[in-house]
């Protein structure tokens, strides 16, 4: 069923300017970008932390070794959320902080330094959500070929097991595995990130173990009574450049093995039709005993929208064969994303469409533009990031009116922080961060955002700054 006919199928309510009440706006970051101090207090190495100190690990040559200096900064940084009005903040949990050398001895201080972090956001009223997984592990783990050793998937477990069991009676949600399409593609398949293999053989195997430990944690998570559990997604709406059929099957394929090769399993308990196709020889086949374990009903989905991808076919190499294209009336953020907000009303009605109504939430949204290195001032003007917020809280509030079943928003990012493999050469906050001195300071943005949470999103239709 298309978009449109479903909107015909289901008249939407009256347009309003606010959010349902109870909306949860929140921030969101991850461990290894804004922690810093990776090998504090008994930590071990973590495959991030290897990968970014070889050379031509990032595109600057920076680490995380001090990145945002939150884990020396943590009661500041959350006094910060107070400030901005956050009624939720979604950080990751560094795995190789709680067990160093990926074996069975837990380092207490780890588990401390989540605890601390956790009491400190209660005790300003803001709701913890973690992340299990945000593609760092120890590096220990690598050594004995990381997702493509079995044993990975019952170690993650192990691991979920003792952070559910440690945190779970003040964490408020739980997100198992954050973008497991990026961790397969990223790392096994264009070997951008580590471990910086090139090989569809090892991608499927990879998507498939990430799928399984997915499974696992979830039920770990529900041995333990953890709260709402979830996985995230990281989903692009794939458009054909043009109407040429190899263009459309393009278009079909990418949707296939970006999106709904982690959605389909989870949420219909079967891998999508065209996949073993995508992946021709490399494919591995999925048992029954898998299907059931990935199909563990989870709580809610997160949902995290950048851009959409205007997409022909190439003829490269299984599975990835398409190329996007760049338009010339389009704006692009600083990596080359395009800014589509309509994508994410699509992306989040076809959920609804293809899978019922789960509960969702957007776990991730942002952009990189240019910032200064340097704040001047009080406030940093980015009227870009401004803009992109606005419009794409636009096409969040328009997705509700048409029936899609979102919950709650957590911008990307609450600090400027290290980019993954760009190193410092983008900036997503909507706090700035001088990386020299490690002040913090609001960005227009933050400002603006703090607005739309005390209106619930009624200032998004007015002309006020924040």
């Amino acid at each position: 069923m298309s978009e449109s006919s479903w909107a015909e199928k289901n008249d939407p309510p009256p347009r309003s300017s606010r959010f349902p009440e109870g909306f949860l706006w929140g921030a969101a970051t991850s461990a290894y970008q804004i922690e810093g101090s990776p090998l504090a207090d008994g930590a071990g190495p973590s495959n991030w932390h290897r990968f970014t100190h070889a050379p031509g690990g990032t595109e600057d040559g920076s680490t995380g070794d001090v990145a945002s200096d939150h884990y020396r900064r943590a009661g500041g940084d959350a006094d910060l959320m107070k400030e901005m009005g956050l009624g939720a903040y979604r950080f990751s949990i560094a795995w190789s902080r709680i067990f160093p050398d990926g074996g069975n001895s837990i380092n207490r201080a780890g588990l401390d330094f989540y605890s601390r972090l956790v009491d400190l956001l209660l005790d300003r009223g803001i709701r913890p959500c973690a992340t299990l997984y945000h593609w760092d592990h120890p590096a220990a783990l690598d050594e004995r070929g990381g997702w493509l050793d079995p044993s990975m998937e019952e170690r993650f477990a192990a691991y979920a097991s003792v952070a559910f069991r440690a945190l779970g009676d003040r964490v408020s949600m739980w997100m198992t595995i954050n973008e497991p399409w990026v961790i397969a593609h990223a790392g096994f398949m264009a070997g951008v990130h580590p471990p910086g293999h090139r090989s569809a053989a090892e991608t499927a195997k990879v998507s498939r173990a990430l799928l399984r430990a997915h499974g696992l944690a979830l039920r770990a998570g529900r041995a333990e009574g953890a709260a709402p559990i979830g996985l995230v997604a990281n989903l692009e709406p794939k458009e054909p450049a043009s109407d040429a059929e190899e263009d459309r099957a393009a278009a079909e394929r990418g949707d296939i093995y970006m999106n709904r090769q982690y959605l389909d399993p989870v949420l219909l308990g079967r891998p999508p039709a065209g996949l073993p196709d995508i992946y021709g020889p490399a494919w591995v086949d999925y048992t029954p005993e898998d299907l059931a374990l990935i199909g563990e009903p989870i709580d809610f989905l997160g949902v995290n929208y950048y851009t959409r991808a205007v997409v022909r076919r190439d003829g490269g190499a299984l599975p990835d064969r398409e190329s996007s294209v760049r338009l010339e009336d389009s704006l692009y953020t600083e990596t080359g994303w395009e800014v589509h907000p309509e994508g994410l009303t699509r992306v989040l009605l076809r959920l609804k469409e293809l899978y019922g109504s789960i509960p969702l939430y957007v776990t991730e949204n942002g952009a990189a533009f240019p910032d200064p290195p340097r704040a001047e001032g009080e406030t940093v003007e980015d009227p870009l990031r401004v803009a992109y917020l606005r419009s794409h809280l636009k096409a969040a509030r328009e997705a509700i009116r048409r029936g899609a079943g979102l919950r709650g928003y957590f911008v990307w990012s609450l600090m400027d922080n290290l980019e993954w493999s760009r190193g410092f050469t983008k900036r997503f906050g909507v706090f700035h961060v001088d990386y020299a001195t490690q002040k913090r300071t609001w960005k227009r943005s933050g400002r603006f955002y703090r607005k739309v949470i005390e209106t619930n999103g009624g200032v998004l239709d007015g002309e006020e700054r924040g």
